[in-house]
């Protein structure tokens, strides 16, 4: 319940990066939860976030331009679809290809994505940088987020300046 509530708290912050919706989703079992403020632009009705595919989780900000070559590609190897949006194929794309998915992915793009039956996270972004993606790891927890001041809300977070990691900052 704390995760979840912390995890409210840096979403109303950033509120303004998606005002359709709200959601919020908690993996008791892994001890953490994350969430997504949507802006709804692609199937407004069954794009809900955290999308869902195959016990695999996702939130998402961006766009995949060649998601519906990728969709026709992964329906030919059996993947099926139950939404017209590009949010469900970063998925199948991960079942389907793992890690090297981000590869398949033409884009702007920032995603984190948990693996419920590997009980892994696995986080990346446009090859650009073009969506932003912060991100923090302090005394064995991972912080991340679209803006950086979702994760200094976090009152687990310590406020001081990491010298060595101002300059990638920057």
């Amino acid at each position: 319940e704390r995760h979840e509530e912390l995890v409210r708290q840096g979403l109303a912050l950033v509120r303004h990066r998606g005002p359709d919706e709200t959601t919020v989703k908690t993996f008791p079992s892994a001890g953490f939860s994350f969430g997504m403020n949507r802006l709804a632009i692609r199937d407004r009705s069954r794009g809900l976030s955290p999308f869902v595919y195959q016990g695999n989780y996702l939130v998402y900000n961006g766009e995949i331009y060649n998601f519906r070559e990728l969709r026709k590609e992964l329906e030919g190897r059996g993947h099926r679809f139950i939404s017209t949006g590009d949010t469900e194929v970063i998925l199948a794309s991960y079942r389907e290809y793992g890690f090297s998915c981000v590869n398949r992915l033409n884009g702007m793009f920032a995603f984190a994505l948990w693996d419920e039956e590997r009980k892994r996270l696995f986080c990346a972004r446009d090859h650009l940088g073009v969506k932003p993606f912060y991100y923090a790891i302090r005394k064995g927890t991972l912080f991340f987020g679209s803006e950086a001041k979702a994760i200094l809300a976090h009152p687990d977070f310590p406020k001081e300046l990491n010298e060595e990691a101002l300059p990638l900052y920057l």
